[in-house]
């Protein structure tokens, strides 16, 4: 058996339900120990009464700066390190560009994006310290390739992994990791709770969001993803030799991967000529992007 103190230490936000409820089950069903946050953090009293050595609650909104820096600060002096940390909280907003309120939108980047981005600034001087760490920031299948009427929420998640592709690039020469988690659907309250709908509607977009929106609805409860085992696939990644730099999770997702390769290749393709044509003609030096240290040669 382990040591308790040799246990990784994770630090999982948005853990009252879904896949974040999820996954701070099975960390502790194997054995780890646990940060779990939520903004109401009695929802996870069953959590900490059930593992009292190794699990600590604490309320946490992640729009709230300084209360971000305050919990992963008192976070890592739980158990003296953190290990892994997870960016989970996050919500659906669904609707054409035109119907969404302007305070729709921001407060969708401020809770998927900015809110990613604070946890993990407010993170790195702990993890570069140690010289080891490792941040999972859960995507969505909208990065893939996005649906009509997903287009806030698909930004924000777009955003997410633009931004976890460069910090990879940053903190890899520090012994720290990254991994993208792009799930498909799964069957969890995502679609019933954690899906708002623009406050507009406008007829002549029935045929394009509205159509999504409607089979989104009709989705709920019948998801094909099982969020326990996308829990423990999330583990094994983080607990892998070479960790993915993207994780993509189901079977839904994975076809709409492979779909998006081979469309991109295509289109690619078709533009080849034009884009060439738009150097220089006189001979020049190549540019050669630099390289960190082992680095991927791709990013999936």
């Amino acid at each position: 058996m382990t040591p308790l103190n040799d246990t990784p230490v994770w630090l999982i936000t948005g853990c009252s339900s879904g896949l974040g409820r999820a996954l701070a089950e099975r960390v502790l069903a194997r054995g780890h120990r646990l940060i779990a946050t939520a903004r109401q953090p009695e929802t996870l009293a069953d959590l900490v009464d059930a593992n009292p050595s190794r699990c600590r609650a604490f309320a946490l909104y992640v729009t709230d700066a300084p209360q971000i820096v305050s919990v992963v600060a008192q976070a890592a002096g739980v158990f003296g390190r953190l290990d892994v940390v997870v960016n989970n909280s996050g919500y659906g907003l669904i609707g054409a560009v035109e119907e969404y309120a302007e305070t729709q939108i921001t407060r969708n980047f401020e809770t998927n994006f900015f809110g990613s981005l604070r946890v993990i600034r407010a993170a790195l001087p702990i993890l570069r310290a140690q010289k080891s760490g490792h941040f999972v920031n859960i995507s969505a299948a909208a990065v893939i390739a996005n649906y009509a009427g997903f287009s806030i929420y698909g930004a924000a998640k777009w955003a997410l992994e633009g931004l976890s592709e460069s910090l990879a690039a940053e903190i890899r020469p520090l012994g720290l990791k990254v991994t993208i988690v792009q799930p498909g659907p799964f069957r969890t309250h995502f679609i019933s709770r954690s899906l708002e709908r623009a406050t507009g509607q406008i007829p002549d977009y029935e045929q394009s969001s509205g159509k999504f929106r409607r089979f989104l609805e009709t989705m709920a409860g019948r998801q094909p993803g099982d969020p326990n085992k996308a829990a423990d696939a999330i583990i094994d990644a983080v607990g892998s030799e070479n960790p993915p730099l993207r994780l993509v999770l189901g079977k839904y997702a994975i076809d709409k991967a492979r779909r998006k390769l081979g469309s991109a290749a295509r289109e690619l393709e078709a533009g080849n000529a034009l884009g060439l044509a738009t150097d220089f003609t006189t001979a020049g030096d190549t540019v050669a992007e630099p390289r960190t240290p082992s680095q991927p040669s791709g990013s999936t």
